[in-house]
């Protein structure tokens, strides 16, 4: 009895994460399952996986392969770095997120070097949250957020974000916020630029934020892995850089979509030391550290070629708005990404539910896309594109979604 319990609560423990159709993840299909609802042939086309960016198309960081190839010829002393990551890298990068952010960040007790920002954001929530601590998680927002806030056994506090109307109008629910830290809540998950929408948190919003997390002492983790990829005219605000701010609060940033750099898998959060402190703690456990040989690839973040991050932001923006115009044209909402790689149209009523269409999508157009359900539970009309990819073969995906719609439509 006792046995069949614990297999049930770890059963529903590893259930929270749900693997199957995040991002990434090639989704399964049962063929026979479509083939008695496929309407038409299959389209013809490039295949092309939105659901990450095609570092094919869009090549890593100039030089780093070379980086990486001095960071082994080191050896033992780069592979067996300290588990937080290798000082004088830190030191580096230290500097570099300080004048990034406004604000300084101490190498040696506020910035830990992770797996990835993947690997941040579970270390963390892990240094964070315990069973029953209830965490705000902004829907839509990062597939992960929800999911490990339940595999720690925390509790989920929805807070809705606007993000299809006027720039003005769009963002969170502060007054459902503040109830929210009233009844309890003690963490506040978030990104911004947000994904999956592209949406940037204004200062306004940056700033009620961090006044709010200061009044009720909430610990906030922000992910700003997409803070450099900025479109025309957009403003940022980094939430460590306000005058008032909580006491607790961790950012994760890295060398990752923006850059191509994600298979180096490279990440890093720094904020207050004490969190700082426990992350090491679990990461000690977990992987040990950021892989030693691939935190010399860190040298090359905010350290590219004059010019090479601007055409990168024009050759996506250039994308972006061709893409836009076919959504938009085939009267599928979409807001509009400030920053980001990321597109999140809106879907009218169809014949098959959305993972079955997502499915569809696969199997008759060769096209992958990720569910709104892995951002948000209840959103249900909803894919997200990764348009980080080869200019043409977007386009003309994009045309074959369309197409797509228009067979399933009710």
């Amino acid at each position: 009895m006792i046995e069949n319990l614990i297999t049930k609560t770890l059963d529903e423990k590893f259930k929270a994460l749900e693997a199957e159709n995040a991002p990434g993840q090639e989704v399964r299909q049962d063929l026979s399952q479509l083939e008695h609802i496929m309407k038409g042939g299959k389209l013809t086309g490039v295949p092309v996986d939105f659901s990450h960016g095609d570092v094919d198309a869009f090549p890593p960081t100039p030089n780093s392969d070379s980086y990486w190839q001095e960071g082994f010829k080191k050896g033992g002393a780069q592979a067996y770095t300290e588990y937080r990551g290798a000082l004088n890298i830190r030191k580096t990068l230290a500097k570099r997120l300080g004048d990034f952010t406004k604000k300084p960040v101490l190498a040696d007790s506020e910035l830990i070097l992770t797996p990835g920002t993947q690997g941040a954001l579970f270390l963390a929530l892990g240094a964070t949250v315990a069973t029953g601590t209830k965490v705000a998680v902004v829907e839509p927002d990062y597939f992960a957020n929800r999911k490990l806030v339940k595999f720690f056994g925390g509790q989920v506090v929805p807070i809705t974000l606007r993000y299809l109307e006027s720039n003005s109008n769009n963002g969170l629910d502060l007054n459902a916020l503040e109830t929210a830290f009233k009844q309890g809540t003690t963490v506040l998950v978030f990104s911004t630029p947000n994904n999956p929408t592209g949406l940037v948190y204004s200062q306004k919003m940056i700033t009620d934020i961090a006044v709010l997390a200061n009044t009720y002492n909430v610990t906030v983790i922000v992910d700003q892995l997409y803070s450099r990829m900025l479109y025309s005219g957009e403003v940022y605000t980094h939430l460590r850089s306000c005058q008032v701010q909580p006491e607790n609060l961790i950012t994760i940033m890295g060398p990752s979509k923006t850059e191509s750099l994600s298979g180096y898998r490279l990440g890093a959060a720094f904020g207050t030391p004490s969190i700082i402190d426990r992350m090491e703690r679990l990461q000690a456990i977990v992987s040990l550290r950021a892989a030693g040989y691939n935190q010399a690839v860190f040298e090359t973040w905010f350290n590219e070629p004059d010019g090479w991050l601007e055409n990168r932001i024009n050759q996506h923006e250039a994308i972006r708005d061709e893409l836009l115009e076919i959504f938009r044209n085939a009267n599928l909402q979409t807001a509009t990404p400030q920053a980001g790689s990321y597109l999140f149209p809106k879907l009218p009523a169809l014949s098959v539910d959305l993972n079955t269409f997502v499915r569809l999508l696969r199997y008759q157009a060769y096209i992958t896309v990720t569910p709104a359900s892995e951002f948000a539970p209840h959103l249900k009309d909803s894919i997200r594109l990764n348009f980080s990819q080869d200019h043409d073969a977007a386009i003309a995906a994009a045309k074959r979604i369309v197409k797509m719609v228009e067979i399933y439509a009710l």
